[in-house]
């Protein structure tokens, strides 16, 4: 009998910074299968499972129905009841799944390319964390069992009679929380593209009183990497809302965890940006964050504790549960791709919003234009400290390579004189201040300048972050960094 890591081993599939990753080729219906039973065996042992009901749900993805039928198929070998709410959001499916306290399986390769997908799994109160990743991986599973031959056809999954009241449940948790009119007179565009939550999206604006103006659907899936918003949307973007005479435009990435959204000029924020004004606008107290996010937040002196972590959201919600054992008050998180958590129930004029433990983009998107009351979103942003991220990568980057260029930074950081890199980042960005090793390097420059390399937990890519005190300087200073790179 195989244990999961086993299973997987070798197939290219592997669990990244948020589930189980890989080319839809490499997700096979017998790893697909090993990885839900070893899933439901560990809640089995944890109390969570016992032969009931699992929530399931998919993205846009040519190759999400087959995932899920695989899903289904081991959630019924394993004497469950597969539970289909049909394609939503991954933050609804759990929103959903944690009011029964039932696990989540959510098919999707969130925003890595469309010939991969993926798996994220959730506990029947919060999505697995990285102790719950390692144990579910010791799984034995008897693949034995699991017989299925290359012309096979899976069952079919059948949508659950109440799935259209699971995505009302998720709409009306905002609704609810906000107001029937909070959007009055704002006029908004939705850039729908293939992602999963598009129309739940719009309905929900329009509900909230606004106008929408849907934008670029599309039938075929598109990649959408909030980190890596490329040229030509930009310049969509402002033509949009020159167009249209738009407030702001909204979208998401494929599972709809991530928020988009750009000012009345179209011009897109950065994801920690949008993640401080809802921190703000919520009145957290505590919030959490990866080392890849803006320092405005410290900058900003709006919140007692300020805790970083690496990056993923599995990292943000250990560092969220820690605090909340240790002290009372609102607890939240945010990536900076915008991923959004709330880790408090909040109460305000009598409406309750509760925690929510995985990556929400509703929620921010929501707090940013509510509170915008006759401001434009770019008036908003000027209110923060005016810190400026950026965020690319180098695509089809081996781990290897990135892995060795992040080795050699951290190497020679001790005597960086010595160096051919530092000394071209020298001539860049001046002398050396610190390094963070936290994930991946991150170096902070004497000038203010940061860089900060990782390997992507996703896909085979050498991600860069890059801060400076102006946006342009930011933008350049990466792809000086990724040239760099690229180089060496």
């Amino acid at each position: 009998m195989l244990t999961v890591d086993e299973l997987i081993a070798g197939s290219g599939a592997a669990f990244g910074t948020s589930g189980l990753r890989g080319l839809a080729t490499s997700l096979t219906n017998s790893i697909v299968w090993g990885a839900v039973t070893g899933f439901l065996e560990f809640l089995r042992q944890e109390g969570e499972f016992h032969s009931g009901p699992v929530a399931v749900a998919g993205d846009l993805r040519e190759s999400t129905p087959r995932l899920l039928q695989a899903c289904a198929r081991a959630i019924r070998d394993a004497g469950g009841q597969p539970v289909f709410c049909g394609l939503i959001p991954t933050p609804a499916l759990a929103y959903y799944a944690f009011a029964r306290g039932i696990p989540a399986i959510m098919v999707t390769g969130s925003h890595i390319p469309a010939e991969r997908n993926g798996i994220k799994f959730h506990r029947s109160s919060r999505e697995i964390l990285k102790d719950d990743e390692a144990a579910i991986l010791r799984q034995p599973v008897p693949v034995e069992r699991f017989r299925f031959t290359a012309g096979e056809t899976l069952e079919a999954v059948a949508r659950h009679p109440e799935a259209d009241l699971i995505a009302d449940l998720y709409v009306s948790r905002y609704l609810d929380f906000f107001g029937s009119s909070t959007l009055q007179g704002l006029k908004i565009g939705v850039w729908q593209h293939s992602a999963v939550g598009r129309d739940m999206l719009i309905r929900t604006l329009r509900e909230l009183g606004a106008v929408v103006v849907p934008l670029g659907r599309s039938e075929s899936f598109v990649p959408v990497d909030t980190e890596a918003i490329p040229p030509d949307l930009r310049l969509q973007a402002k033509a949009w809302v020159k167009e249209h005479r738009l407030d702001a435009i909204v979208s998401t990435d494929g599972d709809s965890d991530r928020p988009m959204l750009a000012d009345q000029t179209g011009e897109w924020l950065r994801g920690d940006t949008i993640g401080l004004l809802c921190a703000r606008e919520l009145g957290a107290e505590c919030v959490v964050t990866p080392i890849s996010s803006s320092t405005a937040l410290e900058r900003s002196s709006r919140f007692s504790r300020i805790i970083r972590t690496r990056i993923g959201s599995p990292y943000l919600i250990s560092a969220m549960l820690a605090e909340r054992e240790r002290r009372s008050g609102i607890v939240c998180g945010y990536e900076a791709n915008g991923g959004f958590v709330l880790g408090s129930t909040i109460e305000r004029n009598g409406r309750v919003l509760t925690a929510l433990l995985t990556r929400d983009a509703m929620l921010p998107l929501l707090s940013v234009l509510t509170t915008l009351r006759g401001r434009t979103v770019s008036e908003l942003c000027a209110e923060l400290p005016q810190r400026f991220t950026y965020s690319d990568r180098l695509r089809d980057f081996s781990n290897e390579n990135s892995l060795e260029i992040v080795k050699q930074l951290a190497i020679n950081a001790a005597d960086p004189q010595r160096s051919p890199l530092f000394k071209r980042l020298y001539s860049h960005c001046g002398d050396l201040l610190s390094v963070d090793q936290t994930d991946g390097v991150r170096m902070t420059f004497a000038s203010g300048d940061i860089i900060h390399f990782r390997p992507s937990g996703n896909a085979p890519e050498l991600r860069c972050y890059t801060e400076s005190d102006s946006s342009a300087r930011a933008e350049k200073l990466n792809a000086f960094a990724l040239d760099m790179a690229r180089g060496s």
